[in-house]
């Protein structure tokens, strides 16, 4: 619970307190005094009289009633200082800097878990333990530094580790980065990022508080608390950004499909990232250059014009940006010949447009005029101004400043001399200002913001799917594991039939028979060329078990002969051959995120490319269609070089009423469709498979 008591208490009681700055207890109270905290500050310390010109208490029984604790003492003391200050000192708010927890020992877990049920008795909010603590516009309850600018309208930042947030910090404030509060949540015993981002959903005013969100986290442990109040946040007009470290750990691990090769933890954060509409980042610099970005006006389009005195950035920044997606136009005819008239000799204007190292912040000022105001197809500006040594920095950062506040198209300035320039830089970012100082750095966080959709609806739609049918196969199927005496396995084909129409995803004509005059009786009936596949083996072609493009009912009986003699084979699956482009859709079930649902081309491209996109289920159609169009090989699904696209609208459709099967179906561990076939008319499932546990 956050309570107010935490976010702006009255007054605070620093357990352990000291006059030694470098070390968390006289950091802490360095913090609070230089931060202006404006209520009362108590210090406990046994051993001194005074800390920091402070009178102390050498006992907690001499405070008086206080608000909120925060606790630098050993984690042993800690369980009876939060019951003694719950009880008899009002304290209805902790922040326990302390590490040896539960992060450490059972004994450590014990201890914490004494004080969270304190807590919860008495009402009482907890930060913490084993974090560095709590700073806002109220109070800095940290012991690091630095602390960075408070603004009402800078970043909130919750961070799952107290180290990590110190170095995000550093990165973030030699960019000019503002915050309006610093959370390190530590273990997160009671207050987790989950919990922080619902307080701020809960009571978000659109006209007082900040609107952008930057997140560190190490471990999601409610997925669906996270999806719901950052989706809820942005759709009220925030942006949010996360890093999710340890992704990989788990990615590796071995699974008996492709799918499971290819789904790991890491592909459901990026699910559920791409459902919430977070911006993924994977390093602070990135998180920070985000959280730059979405200080300034948004970008309207991918047109970027790049303003610099020195070729060579802007030529990385125009291979950065169109790398990323991102259009750096070419300006040609006669407003770029009336601009160029205005720069001096040898100037160029195609965009990037390079003003020379003699240059005039004059210049800069009406070659941004120009892209603002005359360059229709102009979307955003770049500014790179460094230091030439031959121009007075500070009035070029004096037009830079007045354009930026001018401007309602982005301006990004690129100002790479903070070592060389750095009094005129500081100056330029203390008027509100940030800061790109790495040019490829920005394009690359512009690129994966332009990339992120917007959150998904959160109402579910069933698009015809029949769920009581579903139920009813799960349950016969699951039975059936049950009176086999086995807790998992794979659905026969018959089964999976049955589960795919009742999605009305489209399948091919097949049939699975031991019996070879049936089966040959079918191809005659559905026409060859035909396929035969063996039932029994997991992966069919590394047992020979797949014969394409059989013509005749002799060549049929002979692959029968030959697929029945496979080890564990006990059938044989013949379908009618179809042509086309070959696509995937799979899903794996994640614990606490439910399935996360791939697609990309399919065949052995899956597994050689693994050029896949994942999502959460259930999908909507924008989530599909987002899917689909950031593959790498969305060329080949739209057409290229000739050659026909596919029909994008029923891909889309397959993914959806699958993930909407799915919804209903937990049982269903691993499941894919690999190949599906694809032309533009139709979209048919050739193979599929399906895990299930009961």
């Amino acid at each position: 619970m956050i309570n107010r008591q935490l976010l702006s208490p009255r007054s605070i009681v620093v357990i352990g307190g000291s006059n030694n700055v470098h070390k968390p207890g006289g950091a802490i109270v360095r913090n609070i005094k230089n931060g202006g905290f404006d209520g009362d500050l108590h210090i406990v310390n046994p051993k001194e009289d005074e800390v920091q010109g402070i009178k102390a208490f050498h006992d907690v029984k001499d405070i008086p009633e206080t608000e909120l604790a925060v606790l630098v003492v050993a984690a042993k003391y800690c369980p009876d200082y939060v019951d003694y200050l719950c009880t008899e000192k009002g304290v209805r708010a902790f922040i326990i800097i302390s590490a040896g927890f539960g992060e450490e020992t059972k004994a450590g877990a014990a201890l914490e878990q004494r004080i969270l049920d304190t807590c919860e008795k008495y009402g009482a909010a907890l930060i913490g333990p084993n974090c560095i603590g709590l700073l806002n516009r109220n109070h800095h309850s940290v012991f690091t530094q630095p602390i960075p600018n408070l603004n009402p309208q800078g970043v909130d930042f919750i961070s799952g580790s107290g180290a990590t947030a110190v170095f995000i910090l550093e990165s973030a404030v030699i960019k000019g980065l503002q915050f309006n509060s610093v959370w390190s949540i530590g273990n997160g015993k009671q207050i987790g990022i989950e919990d922080v981002l619902q307080y701020m959903d809960e009571h978000f005013d659109p006209q007082t508080d900040s609107k952008v969100k930057l997140l560190y986290i190490e471990n999601i442990s409610n997925p669906d608390k996270l999806l719901f109040h950052a989706g809820s946040l942005i759709r009220k007009g925030c942006r949010i950004a996360a890093i999710k470290a340890g992704s990989s750990e788990s990615g590796s691990r071995a699974a008996s499909s492709h799918t499971g090769a290819i789904a790991s933890s890491d592909s459901a954060v990026e699910a559920l990232f791409r459902k919430a509409g977070i911006v993924r980042c994977f390093s602070r610099e990135e998180l920070t250059t985000v959280g730059c970005i979405f200080t300034l006006p948004p970008l309207n389009g991918k047109n970027f014009a790049i303003v610099t005195h020195a070729g060579g950035p802007g030529v990385m920044l125009t291979d950065a940006l169109s790398k990323g997606g991102l259009n750096v136009p070419k300006l040609e005819g006669p407003l770029a010949e009336e601009l160029k008239e205005k720069l001096f000799p040898g100037s160029s204007v195609a965009n990037p447009i390079d003003f020379l190292a003699t240059g005039t912040p004059e210049q800069l000022g009406t070659v941004i005029d120009y892209c603002e105001q005359k360059f229709d197809q102009i979307d955003a500006i770049a500014v790179i101004y460094g230091t030439p040594g031959l121009t007075e920095l500070y009035e070029a950062y004096d037009v830079l400043d007045k354009k930026t506040k001018e401007c309602k198209k982005p301006i990004f300035p690129v100002l790479p001399c903070l070592h060389t320039a750095g009094p005129e830089v500081e100056e330029f970012l203390k008027r509100g200002h940030v800061n790109f100082s790495d040019e490829v750095t920005l394009a690359t966080a512009l690129s994966q913001i332009m990339r992120t959709p917007q959150p998904a609806p959160p109402e579910l739609e069933l698009y015809g799917v029949d769920v009581p049918k579903i139920r009813e196969i799960i349950y016969r199927e699951t039975n059936r594991l049950k009176f086999e005496g086995i807790t998992g396995g794979y659905l026969a084909p018959d089964a999976v039939r049955e589960l795919l129409s009742c999605a009305g995803i489209p399948l091919v004509p097949e049939m699975v028979s031991v019996s070879k005059e049936e089966l040959i009786a079918f191809a005659e009936k559905v026409g060859f060329p035909v396929v035969a596949k063996v039932v029994g083996p997991v992966h069919k072609s590394d047992v020979g078990g797949v014969a394409l493009n059989i013509r005749t009912p002799e060549h049929l009986a002979l692959e029968f002969d030959r697929m029945m003699k496979i080890q564990d084979a006990t059938g044989v699956m013949v379908q009618k051959m179809l042509k086309g482009t070959e696509l995937f859709i799979g899903a794996k079930y994640e614990t606490r995120f439910g399935h996360v649902v791939l697609c990309g081309l399919g065949g052995i491209f899956v597994e050689v490319l693994k050029d896949v996109s994942s999502g959460l289920a259930p999908l909507s159609y924008a989530e599909a269609y987002s899917m689909i169009h950031s593959l790498k090989g969305y060329k080949i699904i739209k057409g290229t070089r000739g050659q026909q696209g596919i029909n994008e609208q029923k891909y889309a459709e397959i993914i959806v009423r699958l993930s909407t099967l799915l919804r209903f179906a937990t049982e269903i561990k691993e499941m894919d469709i690999n190949p599906l076939l694809a032309d533009e008319n139709d979209v048919v499932a050739v193979d599929a498979r399906i895990l299930i546990e009961r």
